[in-house]
Protein backbone atom coordinates (compact mmCIF):
# COMPACT_ATOMS: atom_id res chain seq x y z
CA UNK A 1 0.00 0.00 0.00
CA UNK A 2 1.28 3.37 -0.75
CA UNK A 3 0.73 6.27 1.30
CA UNK A 4 0.59 9.78 0.06
CA UNK A 5 1.93 12.64 1.24
CA UNK A 6 -0.04 14.87 3.40
CA UNK A 7 -0.24 18.35 1.92
CA UNK A 8 -0.72 22.00 4.10
CA UNK A 9 -3.27 24.41 3.64
CA UNK A 10 -3.54 27.05 5.33
CA UNK A 11 -6.58 28.78 6.05
CA UNK A 12 -6.11 30.77 9.62
CA UNK A 13 -7.57 33.95 9.46
CA UNK A 14 -10.70 33.14 7.15
CA UNK A 15 -14.40 33.06 8.28
CA UNK A 16 -16.89 31.12 8.21
CA UNK A 17 -17.94 29.81 5.43
CA UNK A 18 -14.52 30.43 3.51
CA UNK A 19 -12.83 27.34 5.39
CA UNK A 20 -14.95 24.77 4.41
CA UNK A 21 -15.46 25.76 0.86
CA UNK A 22 -12.01 26.27 0.25
CA UNK A 23 -11.42 22.79 2.32
CA UNK A 24 -13.93 20.93 -0.62
CA UNK A 25 -12.39 23.11 -3.23
CA UNK A 26 -8.81 21.63 -2.39
CA UNK A 27 -10.14 18.11 -1.97
CA UNK A 28 -11.75 17.80 -5.06
CA UNK A 29 -8.03 18.09 -6.90
CA UNK A 30 -6.33 15.62 -4.88
CA UNK A 31 -6.64 12.02 -5.66
CA UNK A 32 -8.47 9.41 -3.59
CA UNK A 33 -6.46 8.54 -0.39
CA UNK A 34 -4.21 11.80 -0.71
CA UNK A 35 -4.14 13.29 2.72
CA UNK A 36 -4.81 17.07 3.42
CA UNK A 37 -4.27 18.75 6.86
CA UNK A 38 -5.83 22.01 7.14
CA UNK A 39 -5.11 24.84 9.98
CA UNK A 40 -8.01 27.32 10.85
CA UNK A 41 -8.90 29.87 13.24
CA UNK A 42 -12.48 29.81 12.63
CA UNK A 43 -14.35 28.43 15.41
CA UNK A 44 -17.47 27.23 13.25
CA UNK A 45 -15.31 25.18 11.41
CA UNK A 46 -14.99 22.67 13.98
CA UNK A 47 -18.92 21.76 13.03
CA UNK A 48 -18.46 22.64 9.02
CA UNK A 49 -15.28 20.72 7.92
CA UNK A 50 -16.23 17.60 9.37
CA UNK A 51 -19.88 17.69 8.22
CA UNK A 52 -18.17 18.39 4.82
CA UNK A 53 -16.67 15.45 5.16
CA UNK A 54 -18.99 13.48 6.11
CA UNK A 55 -21.10 14.83 2.80
CA UNK A 56 -18.49 14.13 0.63
CA UNK A 57 -17.10 10.93 1.33
CA UNK A 58 -13.92 11.91 2.94
CA UNK A 59 -12.17 10.31 5.95
CA UNK A 60 -11.41 13.13 8.68
CA UNK A 61 -8.19 11.18 10.65
CA UNK A 62 -7.81 13.76 12.95
CA UNK A 63 -9.14 16.79 14.53
CA UNK A 64 -7.10 18.70 17.21
CA UNK A 65 -7.01 22.04 19.19
CA UNK A 66 -4.33 24.24 18.14
CA UNK A 67 -2.80 27.03 20.22
CA UNK A 68 -4.76 29.45 17.46
CA UNK A 69 -7.67 27.39 16.28
CA UNK A 70 -7.97 23.73 15.06
CA UNK A 71 -6.08 21.44 13.13
CA UNK A 72 -8.29 18.72 10.32
CA UNK A 73 -6.38 15.92 9.13
CA UNK A 74 -8.71 14.81 6.04
CA UNK A 75 -8.10 12.01 3.80
CA UNK A 76 -9.69 12.37 0.56
CA UNK A 77 -12.13 9.90 -0.63
CA UNK A 78 -12.88 7.74 -3.17
CA UNK A 79 -16.22 8.96 -4.49
CA UNK A 80 -17.47 12.95 -4.29
CA UNK A 81 -21.09 12.58 -3.55
CA UNK A 82 -22.03 14.47 -6.56
CA UNK A 83 -19.75 12.49 -8.57
CA UNK A 84 -21.67 9.58 -7.73
CA UNK A 85 -24.98 10.94 -7.98
CA UNK A 86 -24.31 12.34 -11.82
Amino acid sequence: MVTQATRRYDLRGLKCPLPALKTGRRLAGLKPGDVLEVETTDPLAIIDIPHLCQQQGHVLLASEETATGHRFTIERGAVLTSEAEG
